[in-house]
């Protein structure tokens, strides 16, 4: 057994059908009772909601901010700050996606009021300690475990009216997570096996919500995978795949998953000559992958209505050079050295669509 160490993050979850209704116990517990509550704009029903089963509790919400905003621009969290003190609230409760959860981490930390976490996507971050904000077009992200949420709940029936394109882009997106743990500088056993189990549910649960968008089975297969997969985003260290999305997503402005999903399969094609052991776990987990990983997941993507392209997500050709400067700008750990020659060529594919193809860096 390889030596190694592996630190337990310190969260609570709550996990389960009807689970949003012990919103009321769980903030008890905390000894908190004025809720700012957070959402994004298009999700305040949810924020309505809440406050409803609160007020039943004895418990109003102090306010309601409904402006996450993607990639969590500084601007929008000092707002919500603000108002979270005007208020006097003593604690924040975000529902919805990685924007809103971002917008909650990023509160939290700055004023050290607890944070309950209620996720109604794939994203993950609800289990990471990492908190990426933007700011002048650049993104920064930063370590802390008292950015972690103190409590997440996750209700698989929050996520039933979720399309299922975005419970696809969102669904490989977790799955990115856990790629990147297999191979990270501080991977261990205990990450592999939650990383593999992950990638499991998910690519078994995605297919079978596309097909049958209503079935309830497949949802909380696939809730549990992106726990799992947010599980060891947050215990892991992240190399190429992830600073590319960031350079892409932070500069560019460009969506979150759908950036994730697009660039996962070149990013792992420019890996994989040097990590033939995650390779070839990573397969076992992928359905019909017949041993061929990379081959794995384009035929999970390929069942799956998502966008295949940046250049589908805004993206200009122009803009190739500038994310190789940005992707390149700074060494970091990663299986394949970052040759700026054949990121650029990584970016080139990923933007124009091509299948991911493990020839970079001349193998």
């Amino acid at each position: 057994m390889q030596e190694f160490e592996y630190n337990v993050l310190p969260s609570r979850v709550v996990f389960g059908s009807g689970s949003v209704k012990k919103l009321p116990a769980e903030m008890q517990r905390l000894g908190v009772s004025r809720p700012l509550l957070l959402s994004s704009p298009t999700k305040s029903h949810w924020t309505n909601q809440l406050s409803d089963l609160i007020r039943a509790a004895s418990m109003p919400a102090a306010g309601t901010f409904s402006n996450a905003t993607a990639h969590t621009p500084v601007t929008v969290t000092e707002e919500a700050t603000a108002l979270l003190t005007s208020v006097a609230a003593d604690c924040v409760v975000s529902i919805g996606g990685g924007s809103v959860i971002g917008l909650g981490k990023a509160i939290s930390i700055r004023t050290g009021v607890p944070h309950i976490s209620i996720p109604t996507t794939y994203s993950g971050s609800e289990m990471t300690p990492i908190l990426g904000e933007s700011q002048d077009g650049v993104k920064t992200t930063r370590s802390d475990p008292r950015i972690l949420p103190a409590v997440v709940i996750y209700d698989v029936d929050l996520t039933m009216t979720l399309p299922p394109a975005i419970c696809s882009t969102s669904g490989i997106n977790a799955i990115a997570h856990a790629v990147e743990a297999l191979y990270a500088r501080n991977t261990n056993p205990i990450i592999s096996t939650l990383a593999l189990e992950g990638v499991k549910a998910l690519a078994e649960a995605l297919p079978r919500i596309v097909e049958a968008p209503t079935a309830r089975d497949p949802r909380d297969q696939a809730l549990y995978g992106a726990w799992l997969c947010g599980t060891v985003l947050g215990s892991s260290s992240m190399g190429l795949h992830h600073k590319l999305c960031h350079a892409l997503g932070g500069s560019m402005s460009l969506p979150h998953a759908e950036t994730h999903t697009v660039v996962l399969p070149q990013a792992l094609s420019y890996n994989a000559p040097a990590i033939p052991e995650q390779m070839a776990k990573l397969a076992t987990v992928l359905p019909g992958s017949n041993g061929d990983a990379l081959a794995g997941l384009e035929l999970l993507i390929g069942k799956l209505p998502v966008p295949r392209a940046l250049r589908e997500l805004g993206m200009k050709e122009s803009d190739i050079d500038r994310a190789s400067e940005i992707a390149t700008r700074n060494q970091y750990p990663n299986p394949q050295p970052l040759e700026p020659e054949w990121i650029r060529e990584l970016i080139r594919r990923a933007w124009a669509g091509e299948p991911a193809k493990a020839d970079l860096c001349g193998n």
